[in-house]
């Protein structure tokens, strides 16, 4: 099972970005697609992208298309978020997650699929 620590969270203006890093541990990190999620205060925690393990498969909700990008880096056993043109509904504690898939290279887009969470990684937009 891998573990996961997420970085690069903070308070950035609306139209601003940041890049989100998760490093996993673990030998196998290739095996594992990944996926970022966030929950904002009061409200349920929500799918935001995934990847497969050999990154050829992404797909993003509705909401971050076309200014979020979800990469990986397998040599480095790391994922990454790089959030554009970022907005104030865009603050959220945001979570990386790990599920084995060795045989599949298919992302998965429901938490209840992950086995292994982040402890998260605050991101506060300033209007």
């Amino acid at each position: 099972q891998v573990q996961l620590v997420e970085s690069g969270g903070g308070l950035v203006q609306a139209g601003g970005s940041l890049r989100l890093s998760c490093a996993a541990s673990g030998r196998t990190f290739s095996s594992y697609a990944m996926g970022w999620f966030r929950q904002a205060p009061g409200k349920e925690r929500e799918f935001v992208t995934a990847i497969s393990w050999s990154g050829g498969n992404t797909y993003y909700a509705d909401s971050v298309k076309g200014r979020f990008t979800i990469s990986r880096d397998n040599a480095k056993n790391a994922v990454y978020l790089q959030m554009n043109s970022l907005k104030p509904e865009n603050t959220a504690v945001y979570y990386c997650a790990a599920k084995y898939t060795p045989y599949n290279d298919t992302y998965y887009t429901t938490a209840h699929q992950y086995t292994a969470w982040g402890q998260g990684t605050q991101v506060t937009v300033a209007s």
